[in-house]
């Protein structure tokens, strides 16, 4: 280790006084790590710093026992901190685990006259034991000589050395032996023990909230096929004109009913659809829609063909009647949901009365007291002290406003999908906070309230949660949209022989929640079968089922408990995950200009003709086509409120890239995790949108690469 020092006087003596010295580059060189002949591949080892409230990691080495960082990290330091050097190997089917730490006195270090100085820099060597943990934790080591900590109040055990509680923060214990954390700064409690790292998020998703007021201008942009820029859209009516001698009013409640003027009845029930909410559901993959004149045809997904024919009585609807062209039509699909949703509908309004303040907790109790049918009525909400009526505007910031609230790590219900994945997923550590699954079925009526009602959320959720709502099942495949090195290592597993590898792996694996380390067996006494070449099929299928679910089957439950009671999952079966996505979310407006210019290419040139033929394509697209593109090629529709120069690709930001790739009868791959597009290098403009154009309509989630 290098650490650079400039705070030294004429002398070159150190200054020990009271004040931060300058900040100190450490710069990590390399490492010789004791070989384990178990262990074929070797750790992939990285170095974490900690000093005072900072905490900083290399990048890792991959397997490797003699890794060569040679990385600098800043941190700032006094006369009189410490820093702790720990090294660790990462493990991606289980926890990281501690190869050695070490503590660095910077008081003893600076009056140190052994150390070696070039160009100002101070040069040593890392070596030591950890210190003794604090009375109420136990440091003890495993049987494969990984070091972990035991909590004996909390009964908890952690692979992190514990730290003390973040300044201002209290523990407590409330009357049923329950123990919570107050925030003494902000006046607020929480479950969850907080670190340094929880109350920096917390910051961070304050100042975000602060921000909301002024991206609600752009979130307001976002529209599907109903309201845009204020102005109304013409009433669809999927199933066509009525019948002869029937007119649809509607009564003083505003609620719909139908005249039948040749008997002189009235009645509440579509007379093109009596019977039919109450008929048996569909097959997989099937659809029903209404001609112009009111006749019902089946569109059959799987096949991708059309039928006046009912697949569930084999009866038809209409004989000899005319061919009717295959279509995969997204905002045919969205009008003959918000028609069904008309048909639930309750007549009159509630009454949703919260306090800014208090956005989460003043929701939840009211929308709980509600019937659920009630969540169907117009909703009117109120903010008290502020002027003005509600037609649609305030509802449409408050579903904006509560899902970010969501977000609040003090609630600990979700979390994103990874480190440069902003998809939420459900948050397995939710069950520290009592009330969970209350909130999760809240949460669950509030995201149906909001497909319903035809308002978007501000934040969207993971693929796999996406294909849950729709009761589609899941694939090894989903799992690469929300860990792609889990992804990677089970795939290397299944490419490659385990024997001839000396890999040594069972039917287990190893999870943290809030610093607890437990083993879940992945079958009954899965701890003591071996993984081989014969099984290992089945290991992968259990380890993937169990890192898409992680133990959330309760959380989930209580979700769709409380979607369902709203808005009943079968209204959505024709959608697919991505379909889902934007209904909720929202189309923003694709800015082709500002997608040119933050646009890179690999292999081929502004210039090239493929590259000129690619944006002549985009320009030609409406606004689905181009958002359908921009899911292909990135595994979503939404853009970052900074647009594509913002873009976040598995390592970080990364930028829309077309690549060179392939022949010219290939069609165009997709890499979602780098939002690259691989264009083969097409001889005509019509190629070239010809397999575009497959490409986007015929993929669906994530079968192609």
């Amino acid at each position: 280790v290098i650490m650079a020092s400039d705070n030294r006087d004429s002398t070159n003596n150190p200054k020990l006084n009271n004040k931060p010295l300058t900040p100190e580059a450490v710069e990590f060189l390399s490492a010789k790590l004791k070989e384990n002949k178990k262990n074929w591949f070797g750790p992939s080892p990285y170095v974490e710093v900690a000093v005072d409230d900072q905490s900083k990691k290399t990048e890792k080495c991959n397997n490797t026992h003699t890794p060569k960082w040679k990385q600098s990290l800043t941190v700032i330091v006094t006369p009189f901190s410490k820093l702790i050097f720990r090294v660790w190997s990462h493990q991606t089917l289980k926890a990281d685990f501690l190869l050695g730490v070490a503590t660095l006195d910077m008081s003893e270090t600076l009056k140190s006259n052994n150390m070696k100085r070039e160009n100002n820099a101070c040069i040593f060597v890392v070596t030591g034991c950890i210190d003794t943990p604090s009375k109420v934790w136990e440091q003890r080591v495993d049987q494969n000589g990984r070091m972990y900590y035991v909590d004996h109040i909390e009964k908890r055990t952690s692979w992190n050395r514990p730290d003390s509680l973040p300044s201002g923060w209290e523990r407590r214990v409330d009357p049923m032996g329950r123990v919570y954390f107050v925030d003494h700064i902000s006046r607020t409690t929480t479950w969850q023990r907080p670190t340094q790292e929880s109350v920096r998020n917390f910051e961070e998703w304050q100042h975000q909230r602060s921000q909301l007021q002024g991206a609600m201008q752009q979130f307001n942009q976002r529209f599907i096929f109903g309201v845009r820029h204020g102005l109304p859209n013409k009433e669809f009516d999927p199933l066509g004109p009525l019948p002869h001698g029937w007119e649809k009013r509607t009564d003083t409640n505003g609620r719909v009913y139908f005249v039948h003027h040749t008997s002189r009845m009235t009645q509440w029930e579509d007379p093109r659809t009596q019977g039919l909410l109450n008929d048996k559901p569909l097959p997989e993959g099937w659809e029903m829609r209404f001609t112009v004149d009111g006749i019902p045809y089946f569109v059959d997904h799987n096949r991708r063909t059309t039928t006046y024919i009912d697949p569930r009585t084999g009866k038809s609807s209409l004989e000899n009647g005319p061919q009717i062209t295959y279509v995969r039509d997204f905002k045919a699909k969205v009008q003959y949901f918000r028609f069904w949703c008309q048909q639930l509908s309750m007549p009159q309004h509630i009454k949703i009365t919260v306090t800014r303040k208090t956005l989460f907790e003043d929701s939840f109790q009211q929308i709980m007291s509600f019937h659920p049918q009630d969540l169907r009525r117009r909703l009117w909400i109120i903010f008290p002290g502020e002027e003005g009526l509600d037609y649609g505007g305030v509802a449409r910031e408050w579903f904006f406003l509560l899902s970010h609230e969501v977000l609040n790590p003090m609630y600990c219900l979700f979390e994103y999908a990874g480190k440069d994945n902003y998809c939420l997923q459900i948050n397995p550590a939710s069950y520290i906070n009592p009330d969970h699954l209350k909130y999760f079925k809240f949460i669950g009526r509030f995201i149906a309230m909001s497909l319903f009602h035809g308002k978007f959320i501000d934040t969207g959720f993971s693929l796999p949660f996406y294909k849950r709502i729709l009761n589609k099942p899941l694939a090894l495949k989903d799992l690469e949209s929300i860990d792609t090195e889990f992804y990677n290592s089970l795939i290397w597993i299944k490419d490659n022989n385990l024997e001839e590898c000396g890999l040594e792996m069972f039917f287990s694996v190893d999870k943290e929640i809030l610093g607890e380390v437990t083993t879940h067996e992945l079958k009954p006494d899965g701890g003591n079968v071996l993984v081989t070449e014969e099984n290992k099929e089945e290991y992968i299928r259990l380890v993937a089922e169990w890192r898409l679910s992680r133990g959330v089957e309760e959380q989930t439950q209580a979700f769709f408990e409380g979607f369902n009671e709203v808005l009943p999952q079968q209204y959505l079966q024709y959608f697919d995950a991505k379909e889902l996505e934007v209904m909720l979310c929202g189309m923003q407006e694709i800015d082709l200009v500002d997608w040119q210019r933050h646009t890179i290419y690999r292999h081929y040139a502004r210039s090239s003709k493929q590259i000129l033929w690619f944006w002549q394509f985009v320009k030609e697209m409406d606004n689905e086509k181009r958002m359908r593109l921009l899911q292909f090629v990135t595994g979503t529709c939404r853009l970052p409120m900074g647009g594509f120069a913002d873009l976040m690709g598995s390592n970080g930001p990364q930028k829309f890239c077309i690549e060179k790739v392939g022949k010219e009868n290939w069609l165009p791959r997709s890499h979602t995790c780098f939002n690259r597009l691989d264009l083969p290098p097409y001889k005509s403009y019509e190629q070239l949108k010809e397999k575009l154009m497959f490409a986007i309509e015929e993929t669906e989630g994530f079968g192609q690469e």
